[in-house]
């Protein structure tokens, strides 16, 4: 509980920062860094105790959470610190202490078993991608909020606190491709290491993540060979990642968390 309330704290404070940093104008603060790599090092920590005291690896659906909220805190800290991504942190900082009261909350289930290095690396190439991906939303939301914005003419102060339109597009596809390069790597491994791929209970799973896997594809084969760009981006960005965490997410929700009886 000391490693949750620490990492709680840290993340909020982090957070706060950015928000003050971001109201007075300073489009690329600097004390964040800190407060907020510590918190991920602690977030990491108490999984690391939580599978010690366990025995193995958690990877039920709030602790999955609790990992994809990590993976997202550590991209952002690892990258905000260069550029104008720092106002990501705003948002993601927030969502990962959620999901770390989350699994703190729930506790931690017992490791799954025949969960080999071959499931583990399958595992973990899927909360790299989800983690990836859920930055790459969070980046087509703020494109939105952006175009919207100077479409009205509306020059609010959080606005230069954003990179140029033509730079935060740009990262947004570069993410993109990582999170696809990921996501395949996801499916390839669940092909050939996970034997019940195909059962009733992840036929869900493996169907919406294709469907996903699938969007994400076109999205940027549209954009290299058509030019696509702005809200077609954002569409296919929102529309690709609901598919995927329905998959994941939704299926583990289902399967782990819904009362039987």
């Amino acid at each position: 509980m000391t490693l949750t309330l620490i990492a709680l704290a840290l993340y909020l404070g982090a957070a706060g920062f950015l928000v003050k940093a971001l109201a007075r104008g300073d489009d690329n603060p600097r004390g964040w860094t800190v407060p907020a790599a510590l918190a991920v090092v602690f977030h990491a920590g108490f999984h690391l105790a939580a599978w010690r005291a366990a025995g193995g690896l958690d990877l039920h659906f709030f602790a999955a959470l609790s990992l994809v909220g990590l993976g997202m805190a550590a991209l952002t800290t690892a990258f905000g610190t260069s550029g104008r991504m720092a106002a990501l942190g705003v948002i993601v900082f927030p969502l990962a202490a959620a999901s770390l009261c989350g699994y703190a909350a729930y506790g931690h289930m017992p490791p799954a078993e025949g969960l080999d290095w071959r499931l583990q690396l399958h595992a973990w190439c899927a909360l790299l991608a989800y983690a990836t991906l859920a930055i790459a939303a969070l980046l087509a939301l703020m494109l939105w909020a952006q175009e919207r914005a100077l479409r009205r003419r509306e020059f609010h102060g959080w606005l230069r606190a954003l990179p140029p339109l033509t730079e935060l597009e740009t990262l947004l596809f570069r993410t993109i491709a990582v999170g696809f390069v990921l996501l395949t790597a996801t499916l390839l491994t669940g092909i050939l290491f996970v034997e019940n791929l195909l059962e009733q209970h992840l036929v869900q799973k493996t169907v919406l993540s294709v469907l996903s896997w699938l969007l994400f594809g076109g999205l940027l084969l549209g954009r290299w060979r058509y030019g696509w760009r702005g809200t077609t981006a954002v569409r296919w960005t929102l529309a690709a990642m609901i598919l995927l965490v329905l998959g994941f997410f939704g299926t583990k929700l289902l399967l782990e968390v819904r009362p039987t009886g």
